[in-house]
């Protein structure tokens, strides 16, 4: 993404926040951002589509952090998943996206109503998937059962103390509180064979994946258009760990464990540059390689 587009994404995301998203129009965002209507319409087909772009960089963001707090950890902790959980509302208040999502949420707008169902799923599907790494294989067909009411927990919770306190709820201590309440839920579940939703739903939930072999020439061709734009950098660590991940993926049995270790490195090294959005979006591609290669 070059610094043009960021602005006009910057640009809407503040216009959102202030006019409503339904009050903003193109114009206003091309008024702001200082760029002409073809310049707009080459980067989006429309405001829908800034919008959902807004909104993919902060899930990127969240799934990036989520993935980094289980680098060398007990996938069981139960702990780190209510950090997980944390982070994708953390991410949404440091962008003020919540306001949008509210927008949305309302909106009788087909495609952003859509989009955010895909989202919501998405949310269930990872939810379901760590709460299958807590409490193993067995819990299969009733992990997105507890998904489902361990997200009702939260998003209720939070809405009650909204309504009935200016103090702000801690988000980490909620989740805290609900796990206990879902251990019983899945421990009763799991002893009484009985689910609503079941495995299958869960298996809907999926997204086609690409193969190996074409996630791992995307993501060569795409570190190395970004280490091309680092050749003034070529002494710096970020120029180093892109060449690095580059050889490594390249190789005939790439290294995991070595991969999951530099990606946090590689993400730390662009975290306060003009290199950090795109190096975001190389990170989550990066996970979702790895996860590929995991499933060998």
């Amino acid at each position: 993404m070059n610094d043009r587009k960021r602005k006009v994404l910057l640009a809407a995301q503040q216009l959102f926040i202030e006019k409503g998203f339904n009050s903003t129009s193109v114009q206003d965002i091309l008024d702001k951002s200082k760029i002409s209507k073809g310049t707009f319409y080459n980067y989006f087909t429309s405001k829908n589509e800034c919008l959902i772009a807004i909104l993919e960089r902060a899930r990127d963001e969240s799934i990036v952090r989520r993935r980094e707090l289980l680098i060398g950890q007990d996938i069981t902790n139960k702990r780190i998943l209510a950090e997980q959980i944390t982070i994708r509302m953390l991410v949404n208040r440091e962008n003020n996206l919540l306001p949008i999502y509210e927008a949305v949420f309302y909106s009788a707008d087909t495609e952003l109503r859509d989009y955010i169902k895909k989202h919501h799923l998405g949310e269930l599907s990872w939810l379901s998937q760590r709460l299958i790494d807590i409490y193993g294989k067995e819990a299969i067909p009733y992990a997105t059962d507890c998904a489902v009411m361990m997200t009702g927990m939260i998003q209720q919770i939070i809405h009650f103390r909204a309504a009935s306190s200016k103090e702000e709820l801690d988000t980490r201590t909620l989740i805290l509180f609900i796990m206990p309440r879902i251990d019983a839920v899945m421990l009763n579940m799991m002893e009484t064979h009985d689910f609503m939703l079941g495995k299958d739903l869960l298996n809907n939930l999926s997204v086609n994946e690409e193969t190996q072999h074409e996630m791992k020439d995307r993501l060569i061709t795409k570190l190395s258009g970004f280490l091309y734009f680092l050749e003034d950098d070529t002494k710096q660590e970020g120029y180093q760990y892109t060449q690095f991940l580059i050889d490594e993926i390249r190789s005939d049995e790439p290294r995991i464990p070595i991969l999951e270790s530099v990606i946090r490195s590689f993400r730390e090294a662009f975290h306060e540059t003009k290199h950090k959005p795109e190096a975001l979006e190389l990170i989550f591609n990066l996970w979702r390689y790895i996860d590929i290669l995991k499933k060998k």
